[in-house]
């Protein structure tokens, strides 16, 4: 399968950063695209209408993670995923001709912080954000009982010029406020945008990579790593520290997105023989900047 034969590509979740992207890099080659909305009244028979003759169905959706967690607000980030993915799951089983291939985004959230993990690890954190991703990947996959090929993509950090991670980040840094967050310790698992769009059509050609996916450069660094590198790219101080206790403050439980360590490895896609454009996170970082 190829992105340049004119394809049928159905992406949930469309709005988004990566969404977006997708719907400027498929348009380019010419494939259709058409952007669905799931909510908790839509009928699965009217998403599979949508869904039929589809080539590629992409899951973006879920509200977004950077929060504080209310247990109100961790039920709206679990209904968003799960219940989104199951409507998409038995839409497609209603479909007489079905999707080829189903992508579903996921989180390296999924992994514990102990240990480094590479796509066939079974190291998985016991709290909330992983129990989310594990739900949402098992949903998913059982697009592969009804013959979709099925693709988790447990993304890293993005790092984008529109948006993503770097928009909050590099403010406080260019006005010379920039600094740790915690102890700085934590290692951050991460990918430039340009290699999440490049990852998702290698995946698209190349029938072979199937479950679940790491979509993270394969050199992680620590939070002090990449605030040495923020500092000096930006030219600026990088003194100031964001304490552990002021984050707890903040987002409560949602805290643990930005001090909890993540060391994660592309494996799959390296052996596949995917070539990443931005190894370095100084090379991701400059073409942001620059």
């Amino acid at each position: 399968m190829s992105i340049g034969n004119k394809l049928k590509i159905v992406i949930c979740g469309k709005s988004g950063l990566v969404g977006s992207k997708l719907e400027t890099l498929f348009n380019s080659k010419h494939n259709e695209v058409i952007g669905i909305k799931v909510r908790q009244d839509t009928l699965i028979e009217s998403i599979s209408k949508q869904l039929e003759k589809c080539d590629i169905l992409i899951n973006l959706s879920g509200t977004t993670i950077l929060a504080r967690w209310s247990e109100e607000y961790k039920r709206n980030l679990y209904s968003s995923r799960i219940d989104t993915t199951k409507k998409l799951v038995d839409a497609m089983a209603l479909c007489k001709d079905k999707p080829k291939l189903f992508l579903t985004a996921s989180a390296v959230g999924i992994y514990n912080s102990t240990y480094s993990n590479n796509d066939d690890s079974q190291n998985f954190a016991d709290d909330f954000l992983s129990n989310l991703c594990q739900d949402w990947e098992a949903e998913a996959r059982k697009a592969e009982f009804h013959g979709v090929r099925s693709v988790q993509m447990r993304f890293g950090v993005i790092y984008a010029k529109e948006g993503g991670a770097m928009q909050k980040m590099l403010p406080p840094f260019k006005m010379g406020v920039g600094g740790n967050i915690g102890n700085g310790s934590q290692m951050v698992s991460w990918i430039h945008i340009d290699d999440l769009l490049r990852a998702i059509e290698f995946i698209i050609k190349t029938p072979e990579i199937r479950g679940s996916v790491n979509f993270t450069s394969p050199f992680p660094i620590s939070n002090n790593e990449q605030t040495e590198i923020l500092g000096k790219l930006l030219h600026r101080p990088t003194f100031f520290t964001v304490p552990s206790f002021i984050l707890k403050l903040v987002f409560g439980e949602g805290s643990t997105v930005m001090l909890d360590s993540k060391e994660v490895y592309p494996t799959k896609l390296l052996e596949n023989g995917f070539a990443f454009d931005y190894e370095k996170f100084e090379d991701a970082l400059e073409s942001i900047i620059n």
